[in-house]
């Protein structure tokens, strides 16, 4: 057979196949096509497939367990911080309450020691109004002897006789004293 005889024998045989034979195969194809699909497939089937469901079911695994943990991470965070919130709430409740105490002691303080030191200044006045007094007792004491003996003295110069006697010149002395004490209060009155 030549090669035109071969052309020839497929466009007949083309001619002869039409329409949806054209598009299927032929039973001799489609039966070792099968054959092979089937010989192909049981050992996928019971080989490869099993191993393949192994390492996705295990992925499959390894996720769910990191998306577990990572859950867990997150609620145990989270109960962290409210935990780390109420601490801080309670820090600062506990701190506002110190300083309350801290203000209120500290006004006790100052009004104790405002009382004490009202107290110390009220005793170091009465001291020294005390001591004044002393001392212008004394003065007065002084003064009056003195005076006495400088007008006991002018006395004598003046009268001409001695005022030696104690009881003579005590009397003398008191009545001058008096008569100037009384005069001074008469002018002090006059001028008012």
């Amino acid at each position: 057979m030549s090669t035109a005889a071969v052309s020839a024998a497929v466009v007949t045989a083309a001619e002869e196949v039409e329409g949806i034979r054209l598009l299927l195969p032929a039973g001799y194809d489609l039966f070792w096509s099968t054959v092979v699909l089937v010989g192909i497939a049981i050992p996928f089937y019971k080989y490869v497939l099993p191993k393949f469901q192994a390492v996705l079911d295990e992925r499959t695994a390894k996720i769910e367990g990191g998306l577990a943990k990572a859950e867990s991470a997150q609620a145990e965070a989270a109960a962290q911080l409210a935990e780390h919130q109420q601490l801080l709430a309670d820090a600062r409740a506990e701190a506002a309450r110190i300083r309350e105490e801290a203000r209120a002691e500290g006004t006790t303080i100052l009004a104790e020691s405002r009382t004490r030191a009202q107290e110390e200044a009220a005793r170091i006045v009465e001291t020294a109004q005390r001591q004044i007094d002393a001392e212008r007792q004394q003065a007065a004491v002084s003064l009056r002897a003195d005076v006495g003996a400088l007008a006991t003295e002018l006395a004598s110069k003046i009268v001409g006789e001695s005022l030696a006697d104690e009881a003579r010149r005590s009397r003398v002395v008191d009545r001058f004293l008096d008569d100037l004490e009384a005069s001074t209060t008469t002018s002090a009155g006059k001028g008012n």
